[in-house]
């Protein structure tokens, strides 16, 4: 398995910060636990406090992919358009030695 990493932003509704902010933090403890989790680390801007930025690293895609059918993220997704001003976004990144 090739290791991946992801960078996936998204930038809250105007009103919902804290809302969404709440619920990303709520996926750190269940998703660093899963299978194949290197680190899931979430930042949030400090000129937009409505953006926010997960820095994933994983053992390898089919364990991402894993990851993003478990309960907690897929709890999350139909919340998104609510939240969300868009989609988030994500794209996958693989290491250059």
């Amino acid at each position: 398995m090739k290791p991946v990493t992801v960078v996936a932003t998204f930038e809250a509704r105007p009103g919902r910060e804290a809302e969404l902010k709440r619920l990303l933090l709520a996926l750190l403890a269940p998703t660093r636990q899963e299978a194949g989790c290197i680190n899931y680390d979430l930042h949030i801007s400090p000129d937009h406090p409505g953006k926010f930025l997960f820095y994933e690293n994983w053992a390898g895609k089919e364990l991402l992919e894993a990851h993003l059918k478990s309960p907690h993220l897929a709890a999350l997704l139909p919340r998104v358009d609510e939240l969300c001003v868009a989609p988030p976004e994500i794209k996958l990144w693989e290491k250059l030695d």
